[in-house]
């Protein structure tokens, strides 16, 4: 299965799901495969964690072989872009403008 394709990426993300993503491991709103996604995700981009035994097993509960390949590929692209672009000081080009918090 082609993680673009899966129904959260044709419905697309709630503003408040996005405005919630600091909480997602307690957060009700996302699902067991959302939290496993974005545990991994925030422990292959952050330099003082690592995908422990334990991480990657609980990602390996929602996703197949071939999607945890095609996962991590992802989050190491925008890894890599977020590097890139942050070296040359290339600004956001608005494609995906999230409105500020208010308070």
């Amino acid at each position: 299965m082609d993680i673009h394709s899966s129904r959260g990426m044709k419905e697309g993300v709630t503003l408040e799901k996005i405005a919630a993503l600091d909480s997602y491991a307690d957060d009700p709103r996302f699902s067991a495969r959302e939290r496993a996604a974005l545990d991994f995700a925030e422990r292959m981009t952050r330099t003082d964690l690592d995908v422990t035994d334990e991480v990657f097993a609980a990602a390996r509960e929602e996703f197949s072989v071939e999607e945890m390949v095609e996962l991590a590929g992802v989050i190491a692209l925008e890894n890599f872009r977020s590097k890139f672009n942050n070296a040359f000081r290339i600004e956001a080009q608005g494609f995906c403008a999230i409105p500020e918090k208010n308070g």
